[in-house]
């Protein structure tokens, strides 16, 4: 049996390209999820690991679909091993068969992990940048008098909640809280 896998990291992204590409390789059974690489648990990827027997073929798309740290491969090639499956990648043309493509499968996993370290590296720097200079991500903090005027003006019970959130500007989810608070 080939299966193939596609993942994309959130729901807004397209599997379109990765189903294209299975498909075209000549997939039986195709599994699909919209989450993170970094997650462990990925119910898609779990079933189809349940499922492979012995000469079995999975097929991705690319490396970085089936998970983004060296050891989340490391320990899926892992298994697949001990189940006696075949992983070929399309885009890096791995096929671990082959002793040159498990070694180009340990090598392409390095870099995946590498180019996933450095993105979170740099985005840590710039945001120590960013507060450096005194700039605060996140939502601005809600001004605490203008809550204390929509939680009085509700308490009057001569206005609604829309009018409330009109006249004060707090959303309805801050004023519940206050309420609740």
């Amino acid at each position: 049996m080939i299966y193939g896998y596609a993942r994309v990291s959130t729901a807004d992204q397209n599997l379109d390209r990765q189903k294209d590409a299975l498909y075209k390789y000549g997939i039986d059974k195709l599994y699909c999820e919209k989450m993170s690489g970094t997650k462990k648990n990925r119910p898609e990827l779990d079933q189809m690991l349940g499922t492979i027997q012995s000469g079995d073929t999975i097929v991705i798309e690319s490396l970085s679909r089936l998970g983004r740290s060296v050891k989340n491969l490391a320990e899926l090639m892992e298994l697949l091993n001990e189940k006696g499956v075949r992983l070929v990648s399309l885009k890096e043309t791995i096929d671990t068969t082959s002793s040159t493509g498990r070694l180009l499968f340990t090598i392409l996993s390095s870099l995946a992990q590498f180019e996933r370290d450095v993105l979170v590296e740099r985005t840590r720097e710039g945001l120590n940048a960013a507060r450096a200079r005194g700039r605060c991500g996140g939502r601005p903090k809600t001004d605490a008098k203008a809550v204390q005027k929509a939680v009085a003006l509700y308490k009057t019970n001569q206005y609604s909640v829309t009018e409330v959130t009109d006249l004060t500007g707090i959303s309805k989810n801050t004023l519940y809280r206050a309420i609740k608070g």
